[in-house]
């Protein structure tokens, strides 16, 4: 259970997000915790609620509310994924999504450094973080957070560290152990780096990559080996998000998962919406890492281990 400090430090920091979205006319919308179907995703088991399910994201309806008419939307709220626990992961946990019409996912990354930007310039947010003056201070090393941040394209990123290439990985079905590994340790440890243009096999809801049909519009965040963020160009062709669901639910039902049901009325709606991007970003992950801590359960207001 997080200490008085702690506790005015977290209500402090949510107050600084919500204000820096508000300063960028951006809509804060909430969303039902408890829907009867969510987007299917092979990597992500969710938890079960009278026959249910409590969301993993927000995502499914806040694009309804961009097809809907919104421009601006964001959302702070918790989301539930079943076994995931340790280190970086908890059950509940926060999360920030935000989406914007007419944007890629070049605006989502510009919008991540105006964030942090926003963060460290908050007084409040300033006296009680492990920043001092030159950076996030991690261990013995200063994490400098003067934007531009740097950027590596996957394909980069596995010549680099990976001790097979990127093709081998994806053939054999090991791409994310080897992500964890061998890549995401020396992903910014100098300065926050923008892992971006994945495999499109590993972006079921991003555009792909124009010129290039093999690459998703899709980045992640990292600081200090941590990953933030995942964002990328919505992909906004029904058709083709149907057909790449269809993908996901066989897969899910080969992992011997239970059939997920097609989101009819998303994909419905999905028509309605154009050029659009959205981000959705680990709250507490970032808050560990502003706040000095090891892990996850040291910040959020109760850890399982409190009960």
């Amino acid at each position: 259970m997080l200490d008085l400090q702690g506790l005015r430090f977290r209500a402090a920091f949510f107050h600084s997000l919500r204000s820096f979205f508000v300063r960028q006319q951006f809509l804060e919308v909430d969303t039902p915790i408890r829907q009867p179907l969510l987007i299917p995703e092979l990597n992500i088991e969710p938890l079960a609620s009278e026959g249910w399910f409590l969301q993993a994201s927000p995502e499914l309806c806040m694009k309804r509310m961009l097809a809907a008419g919104c421009d601006r939307i964001f959302q702070l709220c918790n989301c539930f994924r079943k076994g995931e626990r340790g280190r970086l992961h908890l059950e509940e946990f926060t999360m920030l999504e935000w989406y914007r019409k007419d944007a890629d996912y070049e605006d989502l990354m510009a919008d991540c450094e105006a964030l942090l930007g926003s963060l460290l310039a908050d007084l409040e947010v300033m006296a009680l973080c492990a920043f001092d003056g030159e950076g996030l201070r991690v261990d013995d090393r200063v994490i400098s957070l003067q934007p531009p941040w740097d950027r590596l394209s996957v394909h980069e990123a596995f010549a680099r560290y990976s001790p097979v290439p990127i093709e081998q990985a994806m053939a054999a079905d090991t791409f994310d152990a080897i992500l964890v590994e061998y890549v995401e340790p020396n992903l910014g440890k100098e300065r926050p780096l923008f892992l971006y243009d994945y495999p499109v096999e590993l972006g079921s809801l991003a555009r792909c990559k124009e010129g290039n049909p093999q690459l998703a519009e899709r980045f992640e965040l990292y600081i200090n080996g941590i990953e933030l963020a995942n964002g990328f160009s919505e992909l906004t062709d029904s058709q083709e998000q149907r057909q790449r669901f269809e993908q996901e639910l066989s897969m899910m039902e080969e992992g011997r998962r239970q059939r997920s049901l097609m989101p009819e009325r998303f994909l419905e709606e999905l028509a309605g919406l154009d050029r659009a991007a959205g981000i959705a970003l680990g709250v507490d992950r970032l808050l560990m890492l502003l706040m000095g801590k090891k892990s996850v359960g040291e910040v959020v207001s109760f850890a399982p281990a409190d009960f």
